[in-house]
């Protein structure tokens, strides 16, 4: 009778995939574990995909889309969510209306993303008299409240799409830029960065290549939950008349327009922006919050 032998070729095998598993997969894996997470991507998948498909699926000119017989019709087969003020369709507006509300928040995010991250990185790396000035600036910044600085700044510029993105954005800068310092003031007083600086490794290929790489963690959940108070902030601005402007819709510009007729029961004009806007939030921040629990490093085992 022949003995069963074990090969310790397959147990050193598999024990090395498990060592050089990516991180990066482990996070995706953690995070598409958690319900809330995939909940905020089945939600931001649905506008995204809406409103890359919008232009392709259905032609919109806002210009001549208005038909004063159908104005302010409840919904029905012909108008799922009904007509607004001036006969135009609730459902095409809401829908190619998400282009721009995200077009926004992705925009605002990334410009305070670049600026507040450079300026972050440099401030707690180079220290000193950069790091002070930098951080006084920030401050001053922030002294101001967010919503009152982007209607400032949006004042100065004139109302439009562009001029909201980079008021929004400006409001992000000094968080990033605070973020970022945070974060390489911690890493850089660790031991393997004390050991590269030992043996002669750059100051540049310090930053860029062993600080940069682990500051990414909370900087990607911050800019998550970054899209959800941008998309906010920008409908707010909309709200007021200094954001997107007429014909073209936008989801605040869409509650500013209607919400006059509240009084007259037409609540299908003014119910379908702010639900829209109260779901690309919480999507942004269901998937923030799974994104801060997956890349926590707590959370590895």
């Amino acid at each position: 009778m022949s003995e069963t032998t074990f090969s310790p070729v397959d147990t050193s095998v598999d024990w090395a995939v498990r060592k050089h598993r990516s991180l990066w997969g482990d996070a995706w894996r953690r995070l598409t574990s958690l319900n809330t997470a995939r909940a905020g991507m089945v939600i931001i998948s649905v506008l995204l995909v809406g409103a890359l498909l919008a232009p392709v699926v259905h032609h919109y000119d806002p210009k001549t889309d208005s038909s004063l017989r159908d104005r302010l019709k409840p919904p029905s087969g012909e108008h799922i969510l009904g007509t607004d003020n001036l006969g135009r369709d609730v459902l095409v507006r809401l829908i190619h209306g998400a282009r721009y509300s995200l077009l926004v928040g992705i925009i605002s995010v990334g410009i305070g993303l670049l600026i507040g991250g450079i300026l972050g990185l440099l401030a707690g790396f180079v220290g000193r008299g950069l790091d002070n000035l930098i951080m006084r600036i920030m401050d001053i910044i922030l002294a101001f409240p967010a919503m009152l600085l982007a209607i400032a700044i949006v004042a100065v510029r004139g109302p439009g799409l562009n001029n909201t993105m980079v008021a929004v954005g400006v409001v992000f800068v000094p968080i990033f830029a605070r973020l970022a310092r945070s974060m390489v003031l911690s890493i850089r007083e660790q031991d393997y960065i004390t050991a590269a600086t030992c043996v002669g490794v750059s100051r540049f290929r310090i930053l860029f290549r062993h600080i940069l790489p682990n500051t990414l963690s909370p900087i990607i959940v911050q800019s998550t939950l970054g899209l959800g108070s941008a998309i906010l902030w920008a409908a707010g601005l909309g709200f007021l008349g200094l954001g997107q402007q007429p014909p073209k819709p936008e989801w605040g510009a869409m509650l500013s327009d209607s919400y006059k007729f509240l009084a007259k029961g037409a609540w299908w004009v003014i119910v379908p922006p702010g639900a829209a806007i109260m779901l690309a939030v919480l999507g942004f921040n269901l998937l923030g919050d799974g994104l801060r629990d997956a890349l926590d490093p707590r959370m590895q085992t």
